[in-house]
């Protein structure tokens, strides 16, 4: 991280979230929400590609990188602790774009919270169809991971990373690597139920939606989570949202595909910025 990234914190009613912030703050807002057990610096190469152009602002959810800590019993709203951040820094109809559980958030600030943001872009949110649900049993191996991140130490990490992601930039294998000792592995239980209760939700809810969005998807045969038939039902039940495909990636787009990733971004927003 350069000079040019500033950080900041904004107060919220059980602790408070840690931001990045990168670009002019003339221009327009976007901001970028993380997936699970990530933190705000894994959009580091999109946040570097938008900052000429964009005020990118990138806020870690409590719990994750440098934010505070999921309290016991504690009930969180991690759609109301990004719509006080936005409020808190002034920032006016910003487009937001959010990665898996980051998708997630963004979806709910959408229809919601509908005068709050321009447009909305999603890769790869966590939905799936009931069936899917019965006949896949992934999401428990993916809370067991996490909950074991914290008996891995940070090297043993970097080099599953190295593996997995043979062509990652070091800086990405550091940070991504790092993003898992930041988060607090106590709190996977919550973050489990605030998932399973909304991989659904989009059914009932998305031809709600008014506001201008993207679905960005990923290759489910290579890991994505958005299957084919969901993006089917998404465009049966909203016609408007777009949705842009990248079949040479799995779930981790913007990490695997930066620039393609960034340029479906960036012609999105032109055309919402046109209109």
């Amino acid at each position: 991280m350069d000079h040019t990234w500033k950080q900041g914190k904004i107060t919220l009613e059980n602790g408070y979230l840690h931001y990045y912030r990168i670009g002019r703050e003339s221009n327009i807002q976007i901001i970028l929400i993380h997936g699970f057990t990530d933190n705000g610096l894994c959009w580091t190469e999109v946040a570097t590609a938008l900052r000429g152009k964009y005020d990118v602002i990138i806020p870690e959810m409590k719990s994750h990188g440098m934010s505070s800590r999921i309290q016991n019993n504690e009930t969180i709203d991690m759609a109301l602790d990004v719509k006080k951040l936005i409020q808190t820094l002034e920032t006016p109809c910003p487009i937001i774009i959010g990665h898996s559980m980051g998708a997630m958030i963004t979806y709910q600030l959408g229809t919601r919270f509908p005068d709050l943001s321009k447009a909305i872009i999603l890769e790869d949110p966590p939905w799936r169809l009931p069936l899917q649900d019965r006949i896949m049993n992934t999401n428990r191996s993916i809370y067991e991971w996490a909950e074991n991140l914290e008996f891995q130490s940070l090297e043993e990490i970097e080099a599953i990373n190295r593996k997995d992601h043979p062509y990652w930039t070091h800086e990405m294998i550091r940070i991504m690597s790092e993003s898992k000792k930041q988060y607090d592995a106590t709190s996977v239980g919550v973050f489990s139920k605030i998932l399973e209760e909304n991989n659904r939700e989009w059914l009932s809810t998305i031809n709600q939606l008014r506001i201008p969005a993207l679905l960005i998807v990923g290759n489910p045969q290579l890991g994505g989570i958005v299957s084919d038939e969901v993006a089917l039902k998404v465009k049966e039940l909203n016609p408007g949202i777009l949705i842009r495909k990248i079949p040479t990636v799995g779930h981790l787009m913007h990490f695997d595909k930066p620039n393609e990733f960034t340029n479906i971004v960036v012609d999105f927003v032109r055309e919402v910025e046109n209109h």
